[in-house]
């Protein structure tokens, strides 16, 4: 593929960084439908995906977005969809057969304010529990979040490193300002960052099993055409992928989608710490409420406060273990989103009974402050 602008200083869109990140990471394929905040990915995705060898399609809806990019990725290709709340709602059932079939695919969802159609041109970070949650069923997602419109290419090209590597959807988790915002940003060269390829099979035709249960519960993926014979289906399905109503199949299905991402969760798990080393209190966010994060952290540095900054780039699976080892030496933790506390149950549960968590929700359509999270922090060290 070609990759124009690498290695150049580029003035760019969050949302454009996407794109930039998907190609870096060799995308082939995109199927969406246009919603705000999140209609730049598709416009720049029509315009270089042609022309860089791949395929775009604008489908009717969102349904048929998410089903198209499950087609093609089952067919060979690294594919990706892009949307936002009502829409990333919309694809909920066909992300659980992509979960269940075990295909690889990638969605952008620069959120916004909600329920229904709520606030269109408004941030907030309502989807973070939908994107474990989503789709009903026993399954372990995978979500990733940026802050920086450079980490908006990065987490793209992570996205779909983790979906080919883990043969599982993956969701990057951003919001409409960091969607809109622009920074500058240089487009690293090729082969300066990792980029996985998918795991074929090495085996003759007639000894594939589509669904092998294999050591690290991720099966090799053959394409249609290719001539390995195997089933699809959003059934719970045998290593062949034909239904079964097996109790040990069942079971062993079931395990594969939740091992074969658990296991490996410390490599999954991505964190940024600012001044941790000798905190006595700490902020925790993730996406565009990071940057203010840190603001107020060096602010309230400068008054003598001894506070760090955690930021989350990996949402899902949750970083249980480490963040319980950065709480070690923590007294109070603060839980700043944008949102009505959709993350801070998640932090009490891993939190030390030492350790006393305190939310800061916004969720009135506008950003989060430095000066908001500095006064919550003056407020509740007292």
């Amino acid at each position: 593929m070609k990759r124009s602008g690498i290695g150049k200083a580029r003035l760019l869109q969050g949302n454009e960084a996407c794109v930039r990140g998907a190609l870096y990471a060799g995308v082939e394929f995109f199927a969406g439908y246009p919603i705000t905040p999140s209609t730049e990915v598709a416009e720049a995705m029509a315009r270089e995906l042609p022309r860089n060898g791949g395929k775009f399609i604008q489908m009717e809806d969102e349904i048929a977005s998410i089903a198209a990019v499950i087609g093609a990725s089952n067919a060979g290709c690294k594919a990706m969809t892009a949307t936002s709340g009502p829409g990333y709602s919309l694809m909920q059932e066909n992300i659980g057969y992509a979960y269940m079939t075990e295909t690889p695919c990638v969605i952008i969802n620069v959120q916004r304010g909600g329920p229904s159609t709520g606030l269109p041109t408004k941030i907030a970070q309502s989807d973070t529990m939908q994107a474990r949650w989503g789709t009903h069923g026993d399954y372990t997602a995978i979500a990733v979040a940026p802050s920086t419109v450079k980490e908006c290419f990065e987490e793209t090209v992570r996205a779909f490193n983790l979906s080919e590597r883990f043969r599982t959807p993956v969701t990057v988790l951003s919001d409409e300002v960091l969607g809109h915002m622009r920074e500058m940003m240089v487009i690293p060269e090729k082969g300066e960052l990792e980029v996985t390829e998918r795991h074929k099979p090495d085996v003759p035709h007639e000894w594939y099993k589509h669904f092998e249960i294999s050591p690290s519960f991720v099966s090799p993926m053959a394409s249609f055409g290719e001539g390995y014979r195997y089933n699809v289906t959003g059934l719970t399905h045998d290593e062949d992928g034909f239904p079964t109503a097996n109790p040990i199949e069942i079971k062993n299905k079931m395990e594969k989608l939740r091992f074969k991402i658990e296991r490996f969760a410390d490599e999954i798990h991505k964190i940024r710490m600012d001044m941790m080393d000798d905190a006595h209190f700490t902020v925790v966010s993730y996406g565009s409420v990071s940057r203010a994060a840190r603001q107020a952290v060096t602010m309230a540095r400068e008054r003598r406060i001894k506070v760090g900054a955690i930021q989350l780039r990996t949402i899902w699976p949750f970083p249980d273990m480490k963040l319980r080892e950065m709480f070690a030496g923590v007294r109070k933790v603060i839980v700043a989103e944008l949102n009505m506390g959709q993350l801070v149950n998640e932090i009490k549960r891993v939190a030390p009974r030492h350790t006393e968590v305190f939310s800061l929700a916004r969720y009135d359509g506008e950003v989060m402050t430095p000066h908001q999270i500095l006064e919550k922090i003056r407020e509740v060290i007292k």
